[in-house]
């Protein structure tokens, strides 16, 4: 008996201690709401797993924003068109992305500015299987790209410099650059454009490069803010902030290589340390608006 009412006496205090359902219903909410005012004061910045995202991931990995003075978050997205649909329902303010992307949305009627130029690039790369040793041999072929993207476009220059008819190569759209990496890995396409660190997988793995936009010097690389984040006073501020430690973050790249950073590059990117060390060498330039001929570039295939 003087068992029983213990457990009674326990229970009672128990619940005469804690909250009831609708006290934690309500600050739930509560929580909720500030959650939601945080990440409407927040710079949310939409980056892929590829290196040129790489000065983001630096600045934030070593801590050089000053938090007393912007709240910039990355938020990691599997492809541009990903970033690109964020961007365009308000979830981000900016985004990492290419030109052709950028200029069919401005067609679009979604306002947009040049912030930087990254150095984005991708290789046409063929599976080994494959066998094929030049780009007029792609007829019957399948290549992974995205749509209204500079993959597509690269994909149009590969197949009209070797001269062959459109409707002979077969375009499969798979917008994330890891998913192209795996099918190219599993032999499931015959030929796939990637940017980095995921080319130099494929390039390890025995798989040829018949391409490179870097030496047919194509930049599309971007980095993007809506109009709407560059006018707004407390977002301008912040985007001054990021600026200014994306170009430390740059300079820093510079300085001491890529391969100086190989912890940031496998955590964010997913590769091991024998492809960090096979990364070419590559040159990260202070925030700066893309090149007109890149921009026409991007225009004129769009047209």
């Amino acid at each position: 008996m003087k068992k029983l009412l213990f457990i009674f006496f326990s229970i009672a205090v128990f619940l005469g201690c804690g909250k009831n359902y609708n006290e934690i219903k309500e600050q739930t909410a509560h929580e909720r709401v500030i959650q939601r005012k945080q990440d409407s004061i927040a710079l949310k910045i939409g980056v892929l797993r590829t290196i040129d995202c790489l000065p983001m991931f630096l600045a934030k990995e070593k801590g050089w924003v000053d938090t007393a003075r912007a709240d910039i978050r990355l938020k990691e997205m599997e492809s541009h068109i990903e970033a690109d649909d964020a961007l365009k329902k308000g979830k981000l303010e900016g985004i990492v992305t290419d030109i052709v992307r950028t200029e069919r949305m401005k067609r679009q009627g979604v306002m947009l500015s040049y912030v930087a130029a990254t150095p984005l690039s991708w290789q046409f790369i063929t599976n080994r299987k494959a066998r094929l040793k030049s780009l007029n041999q792609l007829t019957d072929k399948m290549i992974a790209i995205s749509r209204f993207s500079a993959t597509a476009m690269l994909a149009d220059i590969a197949v009209d410099s070797a001269k062959l008819k459109a409707e002979n190569v077969f375009r499969v759209q798979i917008n994330n650059p890891h998913t192209r990496l795996m099918m190219l890995i599993n032999n499931e396409m015959d030929a796939v454009l990637l940017p980095e660190p995921q080319a130099t997988v494929a390039r390890l793995a025995g798989h040829k490069v018949l391409m490179d936009s870097q030496k047919r010097d194509i930049k599309m690389g971007v980095l993007v803010f809506s109009d709407k984040a560059m006018n707004d006073t407390r977002k301008r501020a912040q985007i001054d902030e990021f600026i200014k430690v994306y170009n430390q973050a740059c300079d820093s790249i510079n300085r001491y290589g890529i391969a100086n950073y190989a912890d940031v590059i496998k955590k964010h990117m997913g590769v091991d340390d024998k492809t960090v060390k096979a990364i070419p060498n590559i040159r990260f330039e202070h925030a700066a608006s893309p090149r007109s001929k890149d921009i026409g570039m991007a225009n004129k295939w769009l047209k």
